[in-house]
């Protein structure tokens, strides 16, 4: 009974892509995206293309990313208000709220100053 119901899907199957194999449209599609895979070769191998392959590099962009991204930009741009606020009314010693504010500006100045050094 097992081999009468596989022998039935594969002649269904068979009569199927018969069908599909025989239909006019289909050899223009099929010929249209053996084009295009041979015209852009880099969307047949997305996925080397994007990420180059090394998990350590690709780790470390996603932390620049998340370091300098719009969550860590809006987070940093509250906590310089909230800083500088507690700093005017006197509840932060002026220090310890300087060096808050410094080292947000070395994060989202990192980018440049590494290039700048890297210039030398």
């Amino acid at each position: 009974m097992g081999d009468d119901i596989t022998r039935f899907v594969f002649e269904s199957m068979d009569t199927v892509m018969d069908s599909l194999l025989r239909a006019p449209g289909l050899i223009w599609a099929r010929f249209m995206a053996f084009v295009t895979a041979l015209a852009l070769p880099a969307a047949a191998m997305a996925q080397t293309a994007a990420g180059a392959g090394n998990p350590l590099v690709d780790a470390l962009n996603w932390m620049m990313n998340i370091l300098l991204g719009p969550v860590a930009t809006a987070l940093a741009v509250m906590a310089v208000a909230g800083v500088g606020f507690m700093m005017l009314t006197g509840r932060m010693n002026w220090r310890y709220g300087g060096t808050v504010i410094v080292g947000v500006f070395i994060i989202f100045g990192a980018p440049r100053l590494v290039n700048s050094i890297a210039a030398f």
